[in-house]
C-alpha cells in the first residue's frame, strides 16, 4: 500500500509564523494522517474505531463496555454504535456480566483476533507510509519524544513501553 503524498498546492504557502509553531505543525499532520488513515480504513471495511475497540479487548480480554469507553475516551454512546456493528460481523461477544447483571462485557471472537491482525497490517503499511521521508533512527526518535509528550498530555499513555516493532 501505498498513500499518495498531498499533491502540490496551487493555494498559497502558510505563513513562517504558523509553520515555525511545533504545535501547529503537529495539528496540521494529525489532520493528514486521519484523512489518509480514514480512507485506507475505509476501503478496508473498517474504521480506526473499530481498530481501536479490537485492540482493547485483544490486551483485556472481557471487559465491560464502560471499561472500553473509558480506556479509548469514547462517549459511552458512541461506544455502543461501535460495538454493534462488531458484534453483528461476529467479531466481539457481549454477555451479561454475572456479578452485575446492568453491565455487560465484551469479549473478542476468533473472527475478531483474525480481523485484528489484518488490522495491525494495515496499521504499519500506514506508519510506513507515512513515515517514509525518515529514516528508522529517526522514526524510532520521533516515537520516542511524541510518547513523552503523551505521557504528559494524554493521561492513558503513561508508563507504556513504545510498541514492539
Amino acid at each position: 500500500m501505498t498513500l499518495t503524498p498531498q499533491k502540490p498546492s496551487t493555494a498559497p504557502r502558510l505563513p513562517r509564523e504558523l509553520v515555525s509553531s511545533t504545535s501547529f505543525l503537529l495539528k496540521r499532520l494529525g489532520m493528514a494522517v486521519k484523512e489518509r488513515a480514514g480512507s485506507e480504513y475505509e476501503a478496508s471495511g473498517f474504521s480506526p474505531y473499530h481498530h481501536a475497540v479490537l485492540s482493547v479487548l485483544d490486551e483485556s480480554p472481557r471487559e465491560t463496555q464502560g471499561a472500553i469507553a473509558d480506556a479509548l475516551g469514547y462517549d459511552r454512546g458512541q461506544l455502543v454504535g461501535i460495538l454493534d456493528e462488531l458484534e453483528e460481523r461476529g467479531l466481539v461477544e457481549r454477555k451479561r456480566d454475572p456479578s452485575d447483571r446492568r453491565r455487560h462485557t465484551v469479549s473478542l471472537t476468533a473472527e475478531g483476533k483474525r480481523d485484528l491482525g489484518r488490522l495491525r497490517r494495515l496499521a504499519r503499511r500506514m506508519d510506513e507510509a507515512f513515515l517514509d521521508p525518515l529514516d528508522a533512527d529517526e522514526r524510532a526518535r520521533l516515537h520516542e519524544l511524541l510518547l513523552r509528550l503523551a505521557e504528559v498530555h494524554e493521561p492513558r499513555c503513561k508508563g507504556l513501553m513504545p510498541p514492539p516493532k
